[in-house]
């Protein structure tokens, strides 16, 4: 299920869950994690403190994307795809600004539930537009 929601609602959004995990993409191809704390200023979500694993990928392969896990077991959560620019030199830790491009709220569908027609989802989603 998947209801469309603007990027005006991220920032309220944001106030139920506590941190996140960014994933940016390595040389390897396989996937960076670190926990982070980020905050929607109106257009982009900010990262700050990011190390230089994360800022040489987010260099290079600027798609990441950003999980919040729910607080409680049976929430949402809430993942954001989008572009990021890394701000500040190489010697500080620096800021990463991400465009989001798509955002949802997940979480896994019910055994009983029906099945997915049309290229539907087929946990309980609610997604997020990007004004």
């Amino acid at each position: 299920m998947s209801i469309a929601v603007t990027t005006d609602e991220l920032g309220r959004t944001l106030a139920d869950f506590r941190f996140a995990y960014l994933l940016t993409i390595g040389d390897d191809a396989r996937p960076h994690v670190t926990a982070v704390s980020p905050v929607w200023d109106g257009r982009h979500l900010r990262v700050g403190d990011i190390g230089r694993r994360t800022r040489a990928n987010a260099g290079a392969r600027p798609e990441v994307t950003l999980v919040w896990p729910p607080a409680d077991p049976a929430g949402h959560s809430l993942i954001v795809d989008g572009t990021g620019v890394v701000e500040g030199s190489a010697a500080e830790d620096g800021m990463l600004a991400v465009a989001v491009t798509r955002a949802v709220l997940h979480r896994a569908a019910a055994a009983s539930a029906p099945p997915v027609v049309d290229g539907g989802c087929a946990a309980d989603c609610v997604e997020i537009q990007p004004v």
